[in-house]
Parts: C-alpha cells; sequence; structure tokens
C-alpha cells in the first residue's frame, strides 16, 4: 500500500486507517510515534506496512489483558509440556526436586544413571549418601539434594507404600518438596488446577501485567489463579515457563520477537515509549 503522493496529514490518517484492521484490541488510548524527520514527513515519505513507524497503544482491563495472553497460547503453543524426561511420578518427582535452581537440561543429563540404579522409591530409600552423591554432583546444591532425595523415598515407602501422593497436602511432607514442586506434580500427572510459580513464571506474569505487585510466588499463583479458567491451569503454567525460558529472559527479553506486544506493559513501558 503505497500512500506516498497524498498530502501528509491525509497519509497519516490513511496509515492509521490501515493499521486498525491489523489490530486485535479495543479503544486506542494514545498514539506513539518513532521520530521521522520533517522533510519526510511533509513528503510523505511514510511506510504504513511498518508498525514501528506508528503504533497505538489500547488500554485493556486486567481481563481483556489475560483473554488475549491465553488465546495467543492456545493458538501457538496448545500442547506445552515439560521439558523434563520421565516415565512415571517418582521419575517426575526426582526430577522436579532436582530442578530446583537447575536447568532442565542439565536435570536430564543426570537422571538416567540415577533411574538406572535406583529404579523405584524401594531402591532410592534403600541408597547410601555415598552411593548417590557422585550421581548428582553436577547438580546445584548436591549435599542437600541427595539428603532430599534418600529421605523422600523413605518417606513414600513408609507413609504412601511407595506411591507418589497426588495432593499438594501430602506432597509437601516429603523432604526436599515445597509448596512449587507439589504444585507440578499434581498439575503433570494429574491435570490438577494448581499453578506452580517458578522464577519464570513469576518474571513473565509481573512484566506482563498479568499480576501486579505480587512480591511472592504465593501471591502470583493467587492472582493467576483469578483469571486463568480451571481448565487451562495445568497448561498455562508451561506457557509461561516456557515464554520466560526461551522469549521474555531474564536478560535482554526478546520483545521484537513476541507475539504479546498488544498485551504486554513491560514493551509498551520498555520498548515503545523508549524509541
Amino acid at each position: 500500500m503505497d500512500l506516498r503522493p497524498q498530502r501528509p496529514l491525509v497519509h497519516l490518517l490513511l496509515c492509521l486507517r490501515a493499521l486498525l484492521p491489523n489490530l486485535a484490541l479495543r479503544r486506542p488510548t494514545r498514539i506513539h510515534y518513532t521520530p521521522i524527520s520533517r522533510s519526510d514527513f511533509n513528503a510523505g515519505n511514510i511506510d504504513c506496512r511498518n508498525l514501528a513507524v506508528i503504533e497505538i497503544i489500547f488500554a485493556m482491563t486486567r481481563k481483556e489483558r489475560f483473554q488475549f495472553v491465553l488465546d495467543y497460547f492456545r493458538e501457538n503453543n496448545p500442547d506445552a509440556e515439560t521439558e523434563l524426561l520421565y516415565d512415571n511420578p517418582y521419575q517426575l518427582l526426582v526430577s522436579v526436586i532436582l530442578s530446583a535452581q537447575c536447568t532442565d537440561k542439565r536435570v536430564n543429563m543426570t537422571t538416567p544413571a540415577i533411574f538406572e540404579k535406583y529404579p523405584d522409591s524401594s531402591a532410592l530409600s534403600k541408597a547410601s549418601f555415598e552411593e548417590l552423591f557422585p550421581l548428582i554432583k553436577s547438580i546445584s546444591y548436591p549435599n542437600n539434594k541427595t539428603k532430599h532425595l534418600i529421605g523422600m523415598a523413605q518417606m513414600l515407602e513408609e507413609k504412601f507404600h511407595g506411591e507418589v501422593p497426588l495432593t499438594v497436602e501430602e506432597l509437601v511432607q516429603l523432604p526436599g518438596v515445597g509448596r512449587k514442586t507439589a504444585n507440578v506434580i499434581t498439575s503433570v500427572v494429574d491435570n490438577q488446577p494448581n499453578m506452580a510459580v517458578d522464577t519464570h513464571v513469576f518474571r513473565v506474569s509481573a512484566r506482563i501485567g498479568l499480576t501486579v505487585n505480587a512480591k511472592t510466588p504465593l501471591a502470583t499463583e493467587r492472582q493467576l489463579l483469578q483469571f486463568i479458567p480451571k481448565e487451562d491451569v495445568h497448561v498455562a503454567h508451561h506457557w509461561l515457563i516456557l515464554h520466560g525460558r526461551y522469549i521474555c529472559i531474564a536478560r535482554n527479553p526478546k520483545c521484537r520477537e513476541c507475539g504479546l506486544q498488544q498485551a504486554c506493559k513491560y514493551f509498551q513501558k520498555n520498548v515503545l515509549e523508549k524509541n
């Protein structure tokens, strides 16, 4: 669409008209202009196909922001799942305990040797510290995690007959299992509507504007559960984690590649308004 022969004011209005059908949101509150030279403006040298030239920023209710984000993920990553490799609830529990402040990639490199030597909680419950530690020494905090894994396996055998319980209240009784780990297990294994909040979920939710002044993981969890439909909670956890792991990274987030720009408060404040 080449509008350059038009007079500047008419050209600007036509640019806005051309852009509006491509934007999914409503109620424009202000228009953001990327600076251009007076000569280019007077000559009508504005490329309407480049959204970096003219951006329309919309005010959204919180409910609309959640709806936009969920719709985006449903369309673009409907089958999101954990990147931890496991075959059964016992293996997932071991992997999640090991994953605290450690990458899934490192955990997946470590667990095959553990599962080969300790295929179930009965075998792991009989392990000594000296036997298990060498298998996980490359993982962060190996001393504590070695103790936690052995203690977890012993409690599974003594209290839960070797079966991984599937309630948060029971899981948090196990050594090395906090609320986040319990939420992961119940969500992944049983699709329960429990939201595990790790550093990625915490960061992404705050940046987009899904959470407001949430200072703790529990506060983040509660706010997310207010707006995410129960049937989506188990997969929304993975949506937010993966988005934080690959796009909304802690340092230098890839905002220009992000499909959530229209709904993201961080993008509007730190990218649009600074350009």
